[in-house]
């Protein structure tokens, strides 16, 4: 097998010295240098077992009403409980765990090397950022075991700035507190591709995981800021009494939801688009090809950031808005699925007459191509006027939202997570077990959320702790699925703990990648290159053979 020639040469004048601050935060070993760390490959994982802890609870919490669910009349819960416990697993989900997952710990781990940095441009801001997420996570911790919150994650008034007698307020203020280790995140993200690119590394030079973290920072900026003004506004509302939101004092409870879904629409690319970067970056890696059409899959994240900030409104069909309104937020939201679009026929047809080895991180992400064409189609039908009120607020909802948000953001994580694993730890997993995780995660995903969707159409009302007895078969099945779900969870978590003592070495290119990320050693040292790299062709150059398979 001919090895790939690295994409870049070194570049000799850079300093490689580190500065006294440097050495004395990395130099100890143990609790000290890594809480006071400014490396951000350290941050990175900080941030991966601080986001690996919340994803394990709000697993539970989704246990928990998957097994309540298995029954008609809700045995399990009381309808309190339940409220408090999917309010919990949403809140946890969205705002701890995937919102944060990919930019946080791959991006932070990633972005520097791939575009040939030494950190990113605030290593102190970058810290700080994983300290203001701690706060919030323990406060939200705190209000959840401390009695719950059963407003739902979306905090829709007048019920949470009225009626709700649980601790919203505590849990506005962890959820703001996540959102500004957010806004942190994604201004380092924007100056550091701005200023501290490689020599040579232009625009169009960028891996478009690159672009994809510089897309999402954009939305965490412009659109983050919106969800802490209406959490406040909430705040003062029942603080002080002050009729924002509720009709009884002359507010307007649909204002809320036109603040809330501003933010959280684009929300859903902030947790999408770092996902689609990681599927460019391995399906390229695992098909031996460049990238079909990169000046468009660019175009396309760009495009996904501007457009998702103008169909807020189709959350909002049936909250009495006018028609016009209506059909205008219905186009647009058939528009937004063009970008997506030419994302999914660009991997196609990049995987088209590929030499494609189907290893762990490649079977991840052909799921997540699967799974998130199917959600994404599911979308098309929410976008139509007439059959969105019909399956409004029922399990047709959940199922599409969790289709792009497990089935897509999920998948490919934990394809990213497989792929530059052997980068960040310099160790090997055993290549058995991640097949049988991924195909176990795939299957078991069909089986919980296919359901779902002829619940939904058939009537099921999501929230509800009770049901009627028809809809048992469906519900079980979904369970059922979970069940398998959560095994699939639970292999990798096992298996990547053990390649850390008992893995093979896997040497600085067990892919035989292309990137700048793939030139340094592994895992790679505090500064990540000895020679700041200079660019002299793009990022993927690939020569058509298989990835080698290294006795797995």
């Amino acid at each position: 097998m001919s090895t790939i020639s690295a994409p870049f040469r070194p570049q000799s004048s850079v300093r490689q010295t580190p500065t006294a601050g440097e050495n004395y935060v990395n130099a100890a070993y143990g609790t000290r240098s890594w809480l006071l760390t400014t490396d951000h490959k350290r941050i990175a994982l900080l941030y991966l077992v601080s986001v690996s802890s919340m994803f394990i609870i709000g697993g539970l919490a989704a246990t928990l009403i998957r097994l309540n669910l298995l029954t008609p009349n809700g045995a399990f819960m009381t309808a309190d409980t339940y409220n408090k416990t999917f309010t919990a697993h949403g809140i946890i989900m969205v705002f701890y765990f995937l919102v944060p997952v990919i930019p946080s710990v791959l991006g932070n781990f990633l972005l520097p090397l791939m575009i040939g940095a030494r950190d990113l441009a605030f290593p102190r801001l970058n810290l700080a950022s994983w300290y203001i997420y701690m706060v919030g996570a323990a406060m939200i911790l705190w209000v959840i075991f401390s009695g719950g919150i059963d407003t739902g994650w979306t905090f829709y008034t007048p019920f949470s700035s009225k009626a709700s007698h649980t601790d919203v307020i505590p849990a506005m203020i962890a959820i703001a507190i996540a959102g500004f280790s957010s806004i942190f995140t994604g201004l380092n993200f924007i100056v550091t591709v701005h200023y501290l690119r490689a020599p040579g590394m232009t625009w169009f030079r960028l891996p478009l995981f690159v672009w994809s973290l510089y897309a999402t920072s954009l939305i965490l900026l412009l659109a983050t800021p919106v969800l802490t003004v209406a959490l406040f506004l909430v705040a003062v509302e029942r603080i002080f009494g002050i009729g924002i939101f509720d009709p009884a004092l002359g507010g307007d409870p649909v204002l809320f939801q036109h603040l809330f879904w501003f933010y959280s629409h684009p929300a859903v690319y902030i947790m999408v688009l770092p996902a689609m970067g990681i599927v460019s970056e391995v399906i390229t890696c695992f098909a031996r090809k460049n990238i079909f059409g990169y000046p468009f899959v660019v175009a396309a994240s760009l495009g996904i950031a501007v457009v998702g900030f103008l169909v807020w409104a189709h959350h909002m069909f049936v909250a009495g808005q006018s028609v016009y309104a209506a059909l205008v937020f219905s186009l647009l939201s058939y528009c937004v699925a063009i970008p997506s679009a030419i994302k999914v026929f660009n991997w196609t047809a990049t995987l088209y007459r590929g030499s494609i080895s189907f290893r762990t991180p490649m079977l991840y992400i052909l799921g997540f191509i699967g799974l998130f064409t199917l959600g994404g189609l599911t979308g098309l039908f929410l976008a139509a006027l007439g059959l969105n009120v019909h399956v409004h607020d029922t399990y047709f909802i959940i199922a599409h939202f969790h289709f792009i948000m497990v089935g897509g953001t999920v998948m490919a994580y934990m394809g990213g997570l497989h792929y530059w694993w052997p980068k960040i730890t310099g160790k090997l997993y055993p290549e058995s077990w991640g097949r049988i995780s991924a195909l176990l995660i795939f299957f078991g995903f069909l089986l919980t959320f296919l359901p779902q969707f002829v619940l939904g159409y058939l009537g099921m009302p999501r929230r509800y702790f009770a049901y009627p007895p028809e809809f048992q078969v469906l519900n079980v099945l979904s369970t059922a699925g979970a069940s398998i779900l959560a095994v699939g969870y639970a292999l990798p978590l096992t298996y990547l703990i053990w390649s850390l003592r008992y893995g093979p070495d896997a040497g600085p290119n067990p892919w035989e990648a292309t990137g700048l990320e793939w030139q340094t050693p592994s895992p790679p040292p505090t500064h990540n290159f000895a020679e700041i790299p200079v660019v002299d062709c793009g990022p993927y150059e690939y020569s058509g053979e298989e990835v080698p398979d290294h006795g797995h």
